[in-house]
């Protein structure tokens, strides 16, 4: 799936029988300080063209290819790009061909975690909500997401702590609850997104590690396994 998460605005008070799946709302400085991080860094991957960004997506696929390589055997849950976000389908049909099952997350009709299903090459692709394109194939659940051998995870930027800054529809923290203990996280990004802190609330999940194209991939501090 893409990074797009639309930006809902929070409501001021969470009921405490809410479902664990809504997030509790970010405080306003917070809130404020991501909202302009965010504004630039979309700016800056507007500018990219079409060159530069065909260019990433080659120059990253080895690096992430050849650290699944070292993990150990299962599926690989990830995301197909748009725009501007680094990543390819090219990626998905390495690991596939690497012996890898890939899932892709599908947006569920009501706030709440990503569903899964699996991604059998570009012809399993069909039409999704907020202009993705989502697998066809039967859809697995949110659980699913236990079993992952790691999770390819977009972002706008990280921090080397491992803070992720997303869109803001908060999806993926949403979801990355559901990940076994120890399962590494690697967030992709396009060079100069690894920074030296993002903006945080308590319910952001963070990553272990992050993938660019220049320096390839860097663990970040909260996990040694990246």
């Amino acid at each position: 799936m893409a990074e797009h998460e639309s930006s809902a605005r929070s409501s001021p008070e969470q009921p405490s029988d809410a479902p664990s799946y809504l997030l509790p709302p970010a405080t306003q400085p917070t809130k404020d300080a991501k909202d302009a991080l965010r504004g630039r860094l979309l700016a800056r991957r507007r500018a990219l063209t079409a060159e530069q960004r065909t260019q990433a997506a080659e120059a990253l696929r080895p690096h992430v290819l050849r650290w699944a390589g070292e993990l150990p055997p299962g599926p690989a849950f990830a995301y197909l790009p748009v725009g501007a976000e680094p990543g390819s389908a090219a990626l998905l049909d390495g690991l596939r061909a690497a012996g890898r099952s890939v899932l892709l997350p599908v947006v569920p009709e009501l706030p709440g975690p990503l569903d899964w299903a699996p991604y059998l090459g570009q012809a399993s692709l069909g039409p999704g909500p907020l202009g993705l394109r989502e697998p066809t194939t039967d859809r697995l659940g949110p659980a699913a997401l236990g079993g992952a051998a790691f999770v390819l995870v977009p972002a706008l930027a990280v921090d080397r702590e491992g803070h992720r800054l997303g869109r803001g529809g908060g999806y993926y923290d949403r979801t990355l609850g559901a990940v076994a203990p120890g399962t590494p996280l690697l967030a992709l990004l396009h060079d100069g997104e690894l920074l030296d802190t993002v903006p945080v609330d308590a319910h952001d999940h963070p990553v272990t590690g992050v993938a660019m194209p220049t320096p390839g991939i860097v663990v970040t501090g909260n996990n040694t396994r990246g």
